[in-house]
């Protein structure tokens, strides 16, 4: 008897396995949000300077000499002193949001 419950059981959970879990939707993105931070490209005589803005303000740029290494000069504050970062792993910047801007 016991055997039969569990064949049971087993049988009545079996339609759930095959099913693949649905995924919600994305949230909508409201109006004026921006998804991506905007690039300006500057070509110079030595390389070129990648300009990384959010909301209108200039918080990366990231310099690629024609002779050298990429490096970064990253505004982490937002303070106008910039941090200069030679890659893109060593130093580790701590993820900063503002949530309070006034």
């Amino acid at each position: 008897m016991p055997i039969l419950i569990l064949l049971m059981a087993l049988f009545a959970a079996s339609p759930s396995f095959g099913e693949t879990p649905s995924e919600a939707p994305p949230p909508p993105v409201e109006q004026g949000e921006e998804m991506a931070p905007e690039v300006t490209i500057v070509p110079q005589k030595g390389g070129v300077i990648y300009e990384y803005r959010r909301g209108g303000q200039l918080y990366m740029i990231k310099v690629v000499p024609q002779v050298g290494l990429p490096y970064y000069l990253i505004d982490t504050d937002a303070d106008g002193v910039w941090d200069k970062r030679l890659d893109d792993i060593a130093p580790y910047s701590v993820p900063q949001w503002i949530l309070f801007q006034w």
